[in-house]
C-alpha cells in the first residue's frame, strides 16, 4: 500500500559544508556568497533540498557546532542579507533549504553561558554545573565518569564560578539544561524566528541527547561511551521534542530529521512514526561496519551480508509507519568510495554503485557535497594538517595509549577516520586549490582534484556526476522507488546485493529489480526473480542485458531494472 505522500519523502537532500564549498572572496574559506555563486551546479543535479552545515556566529571551534548567537551569521560566511539573498534563489531554483539546528549545546562564548558562569539570576541554570569530589589522594576528581565524545572526561572545571560543567563534546561545547523551562522556551523561540524567515526544516544535531538522567549517575565504564546510557534517549526526551513539535513545528510545512547517536528501530518510531514529532531519524549502524570490535578508532573487515542485515532491518522496520533516511557520507564521515569502494582501481564505478544503493532504496536520499563526484580521502601526513579537533584529540589518546611518541604511528587510523576527509575544499575545477579559492585554503586540498572535479564531470556523460543526474530523474519519475516496498533476493550472498521494490496502483504492479555486486572480480549467478520481460533502466557499465535471470557482473557492477509480469 503506498504510503502517506509527503515532499520530503519524494526529495533527494543535497548537504553542503560552507566552510570547504566555494569561497568568494579569496580568504580562504567558503561562505554564502560562494553558494549563491554554484547554486546552478546543484540544481541541474537534480535535487529538491539544501541542508546547510551550520552558518551562525560561532568561534569555530569544532566548525561551527559551538554556537555564540543563534541569530547572527559568522563573518567569516558573510551577513544575514547574504543569507537572505541565498534563501531567495534558492528558492527561485524551486528548491527548498533545511538548516541545522544544534540545541544539545552551544559555545562557551555564548552569552547565556557567560552569564551562567557570572551566576546572574536569570542564566544560573541554563547549564548543568555541579561540584566535584576528591579521590583517596584529596586531588579532585568530576561529578561521575561520563566521557565526552571527543575523548576525556565530560566535565570541565569553570574557575569563574569554581563549579564543574557538562560537555558531551569539546570543551568549549557546554551543554544546556533542558530541564529548565527559561531554556526550552529561548530555544523554541530561536527556531520559530528561523522558521518565520522562510528556512523549510531543520537537521537537528545529536538531538537525543536533550534529557539527562535525573542525579546524573556514573556509567558503566566498559561501554563504548561511558554514561550513555544517562544522557541518550533520556526520560524526557520524547516529551521535550513534542512540546517542540505542538507548539512550533506543526505550524509549518517543513521538514524535520534528528541526527541521533545509538538509535534503534524501535526508538526510531518513538520519534518519527506517522504521529512522532519528527519526519525521519538519521542512524549510525551502516557507518559501523569498518570498525574493528566496535571501536571507532581502528579498522575492521566488514561483510556484505551484514549490512544487507542492517538495510533490511531499517526497511522492514520502518515499512508501515516510519521513514528512512539514505546516505553514505555526510561532514562527520570519511569518503565513502574510500571505505566501501576500490578508490585505487574502480573509483568511478564503485561511486556509481554506492550512488544506486542510495538512490534506490525506501528513504529519502542525502548526497553529500563532493560525492556525486566520487571524491576521495586525502593524506594526512602530519599532525598541523589535520583541523577537526575530534581526530586531533583522539590523535594524541592514541599516542598516550599505545605509549608511541610520533604521529606516524597513528598516522594510518587518524587519517582514515578524520572528520577532515569530508571537509577537504569541493573540487570545481583542475585550477590552482581546485577552483575553490583564489587565497590559501582554510585546510588542503585533495592533490587528485586534477583528475576529480566537476568541471570535467558536468562535460562527461559517463561520469559519476552524471550518472547521479541519471538516478535522480529516475527516482522523480518512479514512484516505485520512494514508495514502493523492498524485498532481498539474496541476504546471504558474499558480493552481491540484490533487492527489489514493488509498488501496487489500479493500473497493476510496478516492479524495479536493483543490482549491486560490491567486489573487484567478475561474479556470474542466477537471480530468483519471476518476470515475463524486462528493461535495463540504468547501470554503471555498457550493458545492453534485458534478461536479469542470469547475469555476469563486472567489478562494483550496478544495475538497474525494469520488471514486467
Amino acid at each position: 500500500m503506498t504510503a502517506a505522500r509527503a515532499w520530503w519523502k519524494e526529495a533527494v537532500v543535497y548537504q553542503i559544508y560552507p566552510r570547504s564549498f566555494n569561497d568568494s572572496d579569496g580568504d580562504g574559506v567558503g561562505d554564502l556568497q560562494g553558494i549563491i555563486e554554484r547554486l546552478d551546479y546543484v540544481a541541474d543535479l537534480g535535487v529538491d533540498v539544501i541542508w546547510l552545515n551550520p552558518v551562525y556566529d560561532s568561534p569555530q571551534k569544532d566548525n561551527g557546532y559551538d554556537i555564540s548567537d543563534y541569530q547572527t551569521i559568522y563573518d567569516e560566511f558573510g551577513t544575514m542579507a547574504d543569507w537572505e539573498a541565498l534563501v531567495e534563489e534558492v528558492h527561485n531554483r524551486d528548491m527548498r533549504l533545511v538548516m541545522d539546528l544544534v540545541v544539545n549545546h552551544t559555545s562557551d562564548q555564548h552569552e547565556w553561558f557567560r552569564k551562567s558562569r557570572q551566576r546572574d539570576p536569570e542564566y544560573e541554570d541554563y547549564y548543568i554545573w555541579r561540584e566535584g569530589g576528591t579521590d583517596e589522594d584529596g586531588d579532585p576528581v568530576p561529578p561521575n565518569n561520563w566521557e565526552s565524545f571527543f575523548g576525556g572526561s565530560a566535565w570541565e572545571y569553570d574557575e569563574e564560578r569554581s563549579e564543574y560543567f557538562l560537555h558531551l563534546y569539546d570543551t568549549s561545547q557546554p551543554d544546556l539544561n533542558w530541564r529548565n523551562d527559561s531554556v526550552r522556551t529561548d530555544i523554541f523561540d530561536t527556531i520559530e524566528w528561523w522558521l518565520e524567515k522562510g528556512i523549510d526544516g531543520f537537521r537537528m544535531d545529536v538531538i537525543n541527547l536533550l534529557s539527562k538522567v535525573e542525579g546524573l549517575p556514573d556509567g558503566d565504564p566498559d561501554s563504548e561511551w561511558v554514561g550513555a546510557e544517562h544522557f541518550i534517549d533520556g526520560p524526557e526526551m520524547l516529551s521535550y521534542l513534542t512540546a517542540l513539535d505542538e507548539e512550533v513545528l506543526s505550524n509549518y510545512d517543513v521538514m524535520t530529521v534528528g541526527e541521533m547517536p545509538q538509535l534503534t528501530v524501535e526508538s526510531a518510531l518513538e520519534y518519527a512514526d506517522t504521529d512522532g514529532p519528527l519526519d525521519m531519524a538519521f542512524h549510525f549502524q551502516h557507518t559501523k561496519l569498518d570498525y574493528a570490535d566496535g571501536e571507532r578508532w581502528s579498522v575492521g573487515d566488514w561483510s556484505l551480508p551484514e549490512l544487507k542485515r542492517i538495510i533490511g532491518r531499517w526497511q522492514d522496520g520502518l515499512a508501515a509507519d516510519g521513514w528512512n533516511t539514505l546516505y553514505w557520507e555526510n561532514h562527520d564521515q570519511p569518503r565513502s568510495v574510500s571505505r566501501y569502494g576500490d578508490p585505487e582501481n574502480y573509483r568511478r564505478e564503485s561511486a556509481k554503485l554506492l550512488g544506486t544503493f542510495i538512490l534506490t532504496l525506501r528513504g529519502t536520499p542525502y548526497v553529500y557535497q563532493g560525492q556525486e563526484l566520487g571524491m576521495t580521502n586525502a593524506d594526512w601526513e602530519t599532525m598541523d594538517d589535520l583541523r577537526d579537533v575530534d581526530a586531533i584529540n583522539h590523535a594524541r589518546e592514541l599516542l598516550d595509549r599505545d605509549g608511541v611518541e610520533e604521529y606516524d604511528d597513528v598516522k594510518d587510523i587518524v587519517g582514515y577516520r578524520t572528520r577532515d576527509n569530508a571537509r577537504t575544499p569541493m573540487q570545481w575545477d583542475d585550477s590552482k586549490n581546485a577552483g575553490f579559492t583564489d587565497g590559501d585554503p582554510w585546510i588542503q586540498v585533495n592533490p587528485n582534484y586534477r583528475e576529480i572535479n566537476a568541471a570535467d564531470q558536468q562535460a562527461d556523460v559517463d561520469s559519476v556526476y552524471s550518472y547521479y543526474q541519471r538516478l535522480i530523474q529516475l527516482r522523480a519519475d518512479r514512484d516505485v522507488l520512494v514508495y514502493g516496498d523492498y524485498t532481498d533476493l539474496l541476504p546471504d550472498h558474499e558480493t552481491v546485493f540484490a533487492f527489489t521494490r514493488s509498488l501496487s496502483a489500479d493500473s497493476g504492479t510496478e516492479r524495479i529489480l536493483v543490482v549491486l555486486h560490491f567486489d573487484d572480480a567478475t561474479e556470474t549467478l542466477d537471480l530468483p526473480v519471476e518476470y515475463a520481460d524486462a528493461t535495463l533502466l540504468e547501470g554503471n557499465y555498457d550493458c545492453d542485458d534485458t534478461d536479469p535471470g542470469t547475469v555476469t557482473l563486472a567489478p562494483y557492477e550496478a544495475r538497474v531494472y525494469e520488471l514486467f509480469d
